[in-house]
């Protein structure tokens, strides 16, 4: 505390007690993939690319990036500055990137792994697989990563890998997207699509793979993953209608055509299993499912929005309150935190992600002696309690139809 000794006026500064807790990003994504150290890369910016004898000189070209480690890439031409422009040493992931930016992404960390060495095609299969697990360690400590894909890689492995590094307790803040598997059966079924990756509400899988314009040597078409371009429409439909609002029933551009045409009646066998069909309406290729892998004993975590938007709001509040650790475990600083912790939920509701007519209806925040009593404030701990009722998408839009005779109802 100051001390006064002489007569006068003072003035003094006193920290405010409203402290805004801004909302975390939700669309910057994480990429692992395959780029061969072959690969063709440009030309150094003011660089001709040739000696003063004529011969090629190497030094003026990019460097292809290093592997396992992790590169921010916010936009197209740094993609090829890094890793190339599209060629057959990198075909997957720079399709997969390419969608990402062109659906509305606009920035992205990518981990580059070797390819699988050649000779035996098990062992290189299986290192390769290893490998693309061990990248995603690279994206533990980037905390704007909220979507992660592994685009093409559809193993059980690899996929509950992905899945189990959204789950991390430590993380909690990111979404997988998988890829379906591709397969020529008339009627697809969870298991032909999924194969054997389990559940989890913290991922979601798209079905069938998609037509991009690529063609292989003889000139058939090369079908892409889906991953890469989808996390462009999750960043697209953040950016222009929030995270509440499901990425589904949007137009993927870039997209020319379907590995497998699914009819309605197909998808009526997918849909209910959390398979996220991608579908083709008046030659629109469209994203026309929005659950996540939720299981049935998950029935609360059915849809992608409700995760993020919990997702997004225990990001929000964790980096916003950090301030309250070590503070006096008393009623000042409760009644801070529910200040605080309401102006940011407030927010929220008014944008429309959350259900009410008042923000009274929408949540609740208890930080009180109710849920702090002695025994929880002598084991160093401030409990804050929080509810919110999120609003879901209208996934099945019912209409219901009779005949009337007229006149007065």
């Amino acid at each position: 505390m100051s001390q006064y000794l002489a007569p006068g006026v003072y003035v003094e500064e006193v920290p405010s007690a409203i402290k805004p807790i801004a909302g975390v990003g939700t669309s910057t994504a994480g990429f692992v993939g395959v780029v061969a150290d072959t690969v063709t890369m440009p030309l150094l910016p003011g660089r001709s690319g040739l000696k003063d004898d004529g011969t090629p000189e190497p030094a003026h070209f990019a460097t292809v990036a290093p592997v396992g480690e992790a590169q921010l890439v916010d936009g197209w031409e740094t993609f090829k500055t890094l890793f190339g422009d599209i060629q057959p040493g990198n075909s997957t992931l720079a399709h997969a990137v390419y969608g990402f930016f062109n659906n509305g992404g606009g920035r992205c960390w990518i981990t580059r792994v070797a390819p699988a060495a050649e000779g035996d095609t098990d062992t290189g299969a299986d290192q390769l697989e290893t490998d693309l697990i061990a990248a995603l360690e690279t994206f533990t400590a980037i905390d704007e990563i909220a979507l992660v894909a592994i685009p093409g890689a559809v193993s059980d492995a690899v996929q509950s890998a992905i899945l189990d590094h959204c789950e991390n307790q430590y993380l909690q803040d990111r979404f997988a997207i998988l890829d379906g598997r591709r397969t020529d059966v008339p009627v697809p079924t969870k298991g032909d699509v999924q194969g054997g990756a389990r559940d989890s509400s913290y991922g979601a899988i798209y079905y069938p793979w998609i037509d991009v314009g690529a063609k292989d040597a003889g000139g058939s078409t090369v079908f892409q993953p889906p991953s890469g371009h989808l996390a462009g429409v999750y960043a697209r439909v953040d950016t222009e209608r929030g995270v509440h609002k499901a990425p589904a029933n949007e137009v993927i551009r870039g997209a020319l055509g379907l590995e497998k045409l699914v009819s309605k009646q197909g998808q009526a066998g997918l849909n209910p299993d959390g398979i996220n069909v991608i579908r083709r309406f008046d030659g629109n290729i469209t994203v026309w499912g929005a659950r996540t892998m939720a299981g049935a004993a998950q029935a609360e975590w059915r849809y992608i929005s409700s995760r993020r938007v919990f997702n997004f709001l225990r990001e929000s509040i964790d980096e916003g309150t950090q301030w309250a650790v070590f503070e006096p475990n008393a009623p000042e600083v409760w009644s801070k935190i529910r200040r605080n912790v309401g102006a940011f939920l407030t927010t929220v509701w008014s944008s429309g992600a959350l259900l009410g007519n008042t923000p009274e209806q929408a949540f609740y925040i208890r930080c009180d002696e109710t849920v702090n009593p002695a025994a929880v404030r002598d084991a160093g701990q401030l409990v804050v309690e929080v509810g919110v009722a999120l609003v879901r998408p209208a996934e099945f839009v019912v209409f219901r139809i009779s005949q009337w005779a007229g006149g007065v109802q």
